[in-house]
Formats: structure tokens, C-alpha cells, sequence
């Protein structure tokens, strides 16, 4: 996985096909439950989907641009432009899974 900051997000986030980006923060208990799992799909499906994670800590005023509010969140972007946006303390793995899932089969 890609460690975005304020630095490097356009570099690597506005380019063509798909990229998650999870907006962590170590005091996000959910979002270090989370990591491993997210590891995994990086693994899985790191050939066809760009996989970047960036803590907020330091990068608030990139994350509240990006009108990520809670954490976790785990925001799709497509081409450059955001397309989706999924969030919230009751998120589970297997919904972000899908949603990468479902943009696979797309660009297939």
C-alpha cells in the first residue's frame, strides 16, 4: 500500500483506473482493527486496483478537502474523480471488499 500525504495524493490518486484510499488515524481503534483486512485485499487485488492508505494525523486540512468527516473511510476514486465513499464506525470488510469486487468487474 501506498502512505499518501499532502505531497503526493495528486501523484498518485489523479491517474487513470481505480484507487482506494483508507483514511486511518492511530487513534481509530476501528480503522487499526481494519488494517490487516485491508492488507489483504492490497494483496489480492493490488494488480488491478491502486490501494493507498493516508493518516489524517498531519493531513486533516487533505482528508476534510476530500470531505472525509469520520473514520474509518474508504473512498474510491476513478480516473481521478471520487465516486464513492464508505464510512463509519459499523463498516464492515466485506462491504469494501465488494464495492473493490464490483469496480474489478467493471474495468474488466
Amino acid at each position: 500500500m501506498i502512505e499518501l500525504n499532502k505531497d503526493n495524493f495528486d501523484a498518485e490518486v489523479k491517474v487513470d483506473g481505480i484507487v482506494l484510499v483508507d483514511f486511518w488515524s492511530e487513534s481509530c481503534g476501528r480503522c487499526i482493527e481494519l488494517m490487516p483486512e485491508v492488507m489483504e485485499l492490497a494483496e489480492k487485488y493490488g494488480n488491478e486496483i491502486k490501494f493507498c492508505k493516508l493518516n489524517i494525523q498531519g493531513n486533516r486540512r487533505l482528508a476534510m478537502a476530500q470531505k472525509v468527516m469520520g473514520l474509518p473511510s474508504f473512498v474510491f476514486y476513478k480516473n481521478g474523480e471520487k465516486i464513492e465513499h464508505l464510512s463509519g464506525e459499523e463498516l464492515e470488510m466485506e462491504d469494501v471488499a465488494s464495492k473493490v469486487e464490483s469496480y474489478i468487474a467493471e474495468t474488466a
